[in-house]
């Protein structure tokens, strides 16, 4: 576990669920430890469930880079379809790659305090990962609705903890955070049009053939525009908006009754949920939120600017 100084802050991290646009909390981490700020306490939603976790175990370095080199045809090379029930995505595969890469330690052998926020699908209450397999919680922390199958753990089917806390503030607050720095990746989605032209599927693999349809079927309906003569918004746009507006209220609830310290919005809407082989982007997006809040994370933090101006001090 991480040491604490007592003569500062517990400093901790809630990063938010928004699928390809969560390689961002790779940059936001990077920048932080850049400036000299390095969380005690570590919570994630979803995609930040898996950047968290990664963090709090030691590998942040090493996922950025595999994410860096991420192609389009690694992205479909993961997506293991199984026609199941509750999800066109067991899952295994990926959970695979990182289980072979880094290894599946136990929530509690991690180096800083760690949870992972899940949706029980039965009673709709939030659930807390706080230990056994790191990877079994990333895993059912990711479980978005349709896409991946849920995960059954201790007798619960569980799915993605965006449904109830896209961005768990408050539970860095309940392992003891004094200051939460949030990261929110849905900040800036709402009365945006998405871009349905993307993805490009001309280099896939022959084993992607089913995400090819998906994707053909998507830029079927981009062929028209996202309002229709009749004044009406097409199919799509109705759906992705909606999902935005979802995901953008329940955050806003959420944190108004909770609030951080410092949020981070880092600016993604030009990233569809799916767009995983563009981390790049993501990742330097993330430092640049990063250094758009510098200030108030000093202020927040009391600390001064090195001498130097390369970093933060105490």
């Amino acid at each position: 576990m991480s040491k604490h100084s007592p003569h500062r802050p517990r400093i901790g991290i809630a990063l938010g669920s928004g699928s390809a646009r969560g390689w961002a909390h790779i940059g936001v981490l990077a920048a932080l430890s850049e400036a000299g700020v390095e969380p005690d306490i570590v919570c994630g939603t979803s995609i930040g469930a898996l950047v968290g976790g990664i963090y709090a175990h030691g590998h942040l370095e090493a996922l950025e880079r595999w994410v860096s080199a991420l192609t389009r045809g690694d992205v479909f090379r993961h997506m293991d379809l199984a026609l199941l029930s509750g999800g066109l995505i067991e899952g295994a595969r990926l959970m695979d790659v990182y289980r072979a890469a880094l290894g599946d330690p136990a929530i509690e052998e991690l180096n800083k305090p760690y949870a992972a926020v899940a949706t029980n699908l039965s009673t709709g209450r939030e659930v807390w990962l706080q230990s056994g397999s790191m990877l079994e919680a990333i895993r059912a922390s990711v479980s978005l609705p349709g896409l991946f199958r849920p995960v059954h753990r201790e007798g619960h089917w569980l799915v993605d903890g965006g449904l109830v806390n896209p961005v768990p503030v408050s539970v860095c607050r309940a392992l003891g955070a004094d200051v939460v720095i949030a990261v929110n990746l849905n900040g800036d989605l709402v009365g945006r049009y998405p871009n349905l032209q993307t993805v490009e599927v001309d280099d896939e693999p022959a084993e992607a053939s089913w995400f090819s349809r998906v994707i053909r079927g998507r830029r079927e309906l981009a062929a028209s525009p996202p309002v229709k003569q009749n004044g009406g918004p097409s199919f799509f746009t109705v759906l992705a908006s909606s999902l935005n507006i979802m995901q953008d209220r329940i955050t806003r609830s959420r944190m108004a009754g909770d609030p951080a310290e410092i949020i981070l919005t880092p600016r993604l809407a030009h990233l569809e949920l799916l767009d995983f082989a563009r981390g790049k982007e993501a990742i330097e997006e993330g430092r640049r939120a990063v250094r758009r809040m510098l200030p108030l994370i000093e202020d927040a933090l009391g600390l001064e600017k090195s001498p130097t101006g390369t970093g933060l001090t105490r």
